[in-house]
């Protein structure tokens, strides 16, 4: 299956290519970027996430795609959907997420990616549902969940099975969006 890609007004949601790597490493390796999982990626790590994100695109069509300025051609982050990949209540699943390098905070860049991201799984992929999740702390991406028309569900709230038991990062909150609010609010 070709990957899906897609766009917004100022942004282009699109396929890896290899020169992206130095890019993406040097953002998973910002810690104040990444302050909100357990450590930030060496260049080794990044270079592995890399590889999963295109298996993903590979088995699935999408995933979590490179996200470029479509004034600059610069890339800022990640955004995207993916199966989410590990044991919990609510799986199986398709989760949406961002990453943007700090120069690109605060300006509705996650916001516009994720509403790209959620026409896809609703309008391309005919998905019912898309959650979204991270640590009670983070606050601007709870605030880019609400933006985008997800709400909270404190029953879905969980323990991150893949970070270790008592770290702080383990809680972790769970946001919804179905197909139809998806619709309502259009």
């Amino acid at each position: 299956m070709p990957p899906i890609e897609t766009h917004s007004p100022r942004l282009l949601l699109r396929a890896w290519r290899d020169a992206d790597l130095p890019v993406f490493a040097a953002l998973n390796a910002d810690a104040e970027v990444m302050r909100h999982f357990p450590a930030p990626l060496d260049a080794a790590q990044s270079a592995q996430l890399l590889a999963r994100i295109r298996a993903h695109f590979e088995a699935y069509g999408y995933g979590f795609w490179a996200l470029e300025r479509r004034d600059t051609g610069e890339l800022i982050g990640v955004t995207g959907l993916a199966q989410v990949g590990f044991d919990a209540p609510f799986v199986p699943a398709v989760e949406i997420g961002w990453r943007l390098a700090r120069a690109h905070w605060r300006q509705g860049y996650a916001s516009e990616a994720a509403r790209a991201a959620l026409a896809v799984a609703f309008e391309r992929l005919g998905l019912e549902q898309v959650v979204s999740f991270t640590v009670p702390a983070n606050l601007p991406s709870q605030a880019v969940m609400r933006a985008i028309g997800m709400q909270r569900d404190e029953s879905g709230d969980f323990r991150h099975p893949r970070v270790p038991d008592g770290h702080p990062l383990q809680p972790h909150v769970l946001y919804r969006i179905r197909r139809a609010q998806w619709e309502a609010r259009r």
